[in-house]
């Protein structure tokens, strides 16, 4: 069984994003491999708590390189730019703590896991004796300008400065370079980021989404047959990337009464406000139905109550709740773009190009035209679900991820 030294700064059990994210390739790998984790430490409870009822806890050994609150506070808080200087630092640390670890440990191979933005890749690439491994990495170039229509200037601001920095970053950063180079493997999070690895550095980058999805058996869905409402769901923040206007602008644009909109997000505050009044101008308010901030169970449920799932996003990593319908059986709708561009195929879902938000609402009133008039299409793309659950499952990433251990530590 090999031994890997895995640095995951956010993970633990039971949460979404970057933390669940860690936590599930780290229990998956742990059935193949045996583990020597990296972590903040901030979820140190849950993980202890959770691995004394896992049986491959045995595979798994965590240490702690935990941070102060106020570090944690800006990690939380996105956009705080002031983390990344606390992040470099506590890397620097943890390097330490690699060393040291290598040194007393059988190690054959380390692994940068997470956090999966490009910027900080961590130090372990200078563990020159021991094959390295970074990735997912998520890597996408830029935030689709086009998609800026209607966006305040504050936003349009913060996202044209990002767009800037992330050109700057990947055309001169030496720390990115060198841990590109140092990698056996480079291991991209959507295809988006795979072609901007590919674009501004030399190799070979490898396709795995960062996120995966657990195989539901002998779940038992509501029956749809004698619905008298066509119900499609989003489910999101509701900050500008994920384009719930958009959504709005469909529903208007599609002109069916028997056609409902179920937002799940918290609508509380301006934001909120500006997408309610947007439906009341637009015509549709009495077809959305504003479910708020509810529940994980509760957005389950409603998954299996409804008939397509719609995700406008135009900028995400590998997006968890789209893989969440797809293990609900619910077919998606969605940009081909990001992550979620990779996970649905013509088998459970449509897709739309991105071009224009014109367009966009054109096209995807479209495709949910015709699924609303094919109601036999729209069943066997719930149909298909199933078997797309396994191919994009945990256990299928991890053992793809084991075959690359594998292939690393054969060209030493």
């Amino acid at each position: 069984m090999l031994n890997i030294l895995i640095n995951a700064y956010a993970c633990s059990p039971n949460m979404g994003s970057e933390p669940g994210m860690a936590w599930n390739w780290i229990i998956n790998l742990a059935k193949y491999c045996r583990l020597y984790v990296i972590t903040e430490g901030e979820f140190k409870g849950k993980i202890e708590e959770s691995l004394r009822e896992l049986p491959q806890a045995k595979n798994i050994k965590f240490y702690y390189n935990p941070l102060t609150p106020k570090v944690r506070e800006m990690c939380w808080n996105q956009g705080d730019w002031r983390f990344y200087y606390y992040y470099n630092k506590w890397q620097k640390s943890t390097l330490d703590i690699a060393k040291q670890l290598v040194d007393e440990h059988d190690i054959d191979l380390v692994h940068q896991l997470n956090m999966i933005g490009f910027r900080e890749p961590g130090y372990l690439w200078k563990i020159s004796e021991k094959p390295f491994i970074w990735g997912p990495v998520d890597a996408k170039e830029k935030f689709p300008t086009n998609y800026l229509d209607g966006a305040s200037l504050k936003v349009k601001g913060a996202i044209l400065l990002k767009n800037f920095l992330n050109y700057l970053q990947l055309k001169t950063s030496q720390k990115v370079r060198l841990a590109v180079q140092k990698s056996r493997f480079v291991v991209a999070a959507s295809t988006n980021s795979l072609d901007t690895l590919k674009k501004y550095f030399d190799g070979s980058p490898v396709l795995i989404n960062e996120t995966g999805c657990y195989v539901k058996k002998n779940t038992s869905f509501k029956d749809k047959a004698n619905k008298t409402t066509f119900d499609i769901l989003w489910v999101g923040k509701l900050d500008f990337r994920k384009q719930l206007g958009l959504a709005i602008k469909i529903l208007a644009f599609l002109k069916n009464s028997n056609i409902r909109l179920h937002i799940v997000g918290d609508d509380n505050g301006a934001v909120g406000e500006e997408y309610k009044e947007m439906a009341l101008k637009l015509n549709v308010a009495d077809s959305c139905v504003w479910h708020g901030k509810v529940s994980h169970k509760q957005v389950q449920e409603i998954m299996q109550a409804s008939d397509l799932f719609l995700f406008t996003s135009v900028a995400e990593g590998t997006p968890h709740v789209v893989l969440e319908s797809l293990s609900n059986n619910l077919p998606v709708i969605c940009f081909d773009t990001c992550g979620q561009g990779d996970v649905v195929n013509a088998k459970v879902g449509r897709k739309v190009k991105l071009s224009t938000p014109k367009l966009s609402v054109e096209h995807f009133a479209k495709n949910i035209n015709d699924l609303y008039m094919n109601r036999s299409e729209l069943l066997e793309l719930s149909d298909n679900c199933f078997e797309r659950q396994q191919e994009l499952s945990w256990d299928s990433k991890a053992i793809q991820m084991l075959e690359l251990y594998q292939q690393a530590l054969s060209e030493k």
